[in-house]
């Protein structure tokens, strides 16, 4: 006896099938499907403003490069977030094998910069700098502050949080 029959008639399932083909969307199933299309887009795009949290020793921050693919290919980027600091870093991988590790704060007011490619953009007023930092587009008139940065032959980049230029 099939488990899905009882008493010779088919058990019928609480959960109902849906079909575009079986009846036409209303207003509100219209609407509730591109509210959930936008809330999983929405959330995709945060994930590039996630900051990876870090630990810094000694006012040092250490990566091994192999935990961070991000930073395996040229124009790569990482957000990051000592556990000491307010504000994130970005670590960008200039494709030379060096690494640049700048504040995303715009020296204009102090907005977030965001990564563009190969620029960094502010949203705010429109400053634009380059991946080392250096502005290329006003109003902004200094560059974003930098941290050094050292690459050790194991592949462990170490960034100086005591060296802020």
């Amino acid at each position: 006896m099939n488990p899905g029959i009882r008493g010779g008639r088919a058990r019928r399932s609480p959960v109902r099938s849906i079909s575009l083909a079986d009846e036409p969307m209303d207003r509100r199933g219209f609407m509730g499907a591109c509210a959930g299309a936008l809330l999983g887009l929405s959330l995709a795009g945060c994930a590039s403003l996630v900051a990876r949290r870090v630990t810094s020793v000694d006012g040092r921050i250490e990566l091994a490069l192999a935990h961070y693919p991000e930073l395996s290919a040229p124009g790569g980027s990482l957000r990051i977030l000592a556990d000491e600091r307010a504000d994130p870093i970005y670590v960008l991988a200039q494709g030379d094998g060096a690494f640049t590790a700048l504040s995303p704060i715009c020296t204009h007011l102090g907005c977030t910069v965001d990564i563009q490619g190969v620029r960094l953009v502010c949203p705010c007023h429109g400053s634009t700098y380059d991946r080392t930092g250096l502005v290329l587009q006003g109003p902004a008139e200094r560059p974003l502050a930098r941290y050094a940065t050292r690459l050790t032959s194991d592949g462990v980049l170490t960034i100086d949080l005591r060296s802020r230029t």
